[in-house]
């Protein structure tokens, strides 16, 4: 198959990572410990877990003494953590320290948000496998055939740059993943409506494919969440990817959609992102990587932050994107703010679709109930 892109969806973390406190003074916005954003949320606690979750990777790599003082930092133990090569790509970080490509501060995002998020729900360390690939969609494969429950994907590009073929293959592959019972998320993109692309208005693949769930991002206070976008009237610039799809139709699982703006030449199809949650560098994650601790946002953090409060469901729930849908009390509407070309407003949005998690609510719809089939509960 063509080769899938080989893009990080935050391609200015290492500028963030840098300068995370770009605000100052009594009303700066702080950065998040992952415990105390999953409280925010209302994550769920005391749950059985047992969801292995997988991480897909195509640079960098990760060291034990990194994990050590992370976990360490937050009181929480070391979750277990295996490298998986698909292709012989392998685990390799410091190959790039203090360059803007560095992909070893994505690959610590990665690991310690999706570990951090499972253990706030069930006091368990996660059990995780990197998966070390050239492409994502062989890397899905292999982690569903494996047998994991859930998946985390923080690399992508615009649709155009993959092509029809290339995201064809990657939807297939995201299919057959969920019919095994994985689910799989991944970053809608980090440069506003136009992801980078060409054009004002595109979309981040993999996020766009329909048996993905897109993971778009916010910016969130205590007290207030908002479209994530740090340029604003900007449609290319730092804030969360979103938009119509111009390669993959429109999804009847997405109920109460809004349709694209009256005269849009751009993508007509399926609305990313379906969800979202914390990703505005300014109110980003503390990580540790290099031997330090730093703030990194992107919305590279959501998908990973959803697989492991979902790993802590349980296991093989599958396709549970038309659930989502059928549910919207169990997220918080972001309402205000843009992403350069398309607007958050009531209901589901092109910005940050859903809306950000209410942990406790979610885990109402997946924790089996006795003779019920959680992808058919309603919230009440």
């Amino acid at each position: 198959m063509p080769n899938t892109p080989r893009v990080p969806c935050h391609p200015y973390f290492k500028l963030r990572r840098l300068v995370p406190h770009i605000q100052i003074g009594p009303l700066a916005p702080a950065p998040w410990n992952v415990p105390n954003l999953c409280s925010a949320y209302k994550w769920p606690t005391g749950l059985a877990g047992g969801g292995v979750i997988a991480i897909v990777e195509l640079g960098g790599g990760w060291v034990m003494s990194d994990m050590d003082a992370y976990f360490k930092s937050i009181n929480q133990p070391v979750p277990s953590i295996t490298d998986v090569s698909v292709d012989g790509t392998q685990n390799t970080p410091n190959q790039n320290t203090g360059s803007n490509s560095d992909a070893d501060v994505e690959v610590a995002l990665d690991i310690q948000v999706a570990a951090a998020a499972y253990y706030a729900s069930t006091g368990q360390p996660a059990t995780i496998r990197m998966y070390w690939a050239k492409d994502i969609a062989p890397a899905v494969q292999k982690a569903a055939q494996d047998g994991c429950d859930v998946c985390s994907i923080s690399w992508g590009a615009d649709e155009n740059t993959w092509g029809t073929q290339a995201a064809d293959e990657m939807e297939s592959a995201a299919a057959t993943a969920t019919d095994l019972g994985m689910i799989v998320f991944a970053a809608s993109g980090d440069n506003n409506s136009s992801d980078g692309g060409n054009t004002p208005a595109n979309v981040d693949c993999p996020s766009s494919c329909p048996h993905v769930i897109g993971c778009g991002g916010t910016y969130k206070t205590s007290s207030t969440e908002t479209v994530w976008n740090d340029s604003p009237g900007q449609t290319n610039g730092e804030g969360t990817g979103g938009g119509y799809s111009t390669i993959f139709p429109t999804q009847t699982f997405q109920i109460g959609i809004p349709k694209p703006p009256a005269g849009s030449p751009y993508g007509k199809g399926r609305m990313v992102p379906d969800v979202a949650a914390d990703a505005d560098p300014n109110t980003g994650y503390n990580v540790t990587v290099h031997g330090s601790s730093t703030v990194v946002g992107g919305t590279s953090a959501v998908a990973p932050l959803y697989a492991g409060l979902f790993a802590a469901f349980g296991k093989k729930l599958g396709f549970v994107t038309p659930t989502l849908y059928k549910n919207p009390s169990a997220f918080a509407d972001i309402t205000s703010g843009s992403n350069g070309y398309y607007n958050a407003g009531p209901g589901p949005d092109p910005c940050t679709g859903l809306g950000s998690p209410i942990g406790n609510k979610l885990a109402s719809l997946f924790i089996p109930a006795s003779g019920h089939n959680p992808n058919d509960q309603i919230a009440s």
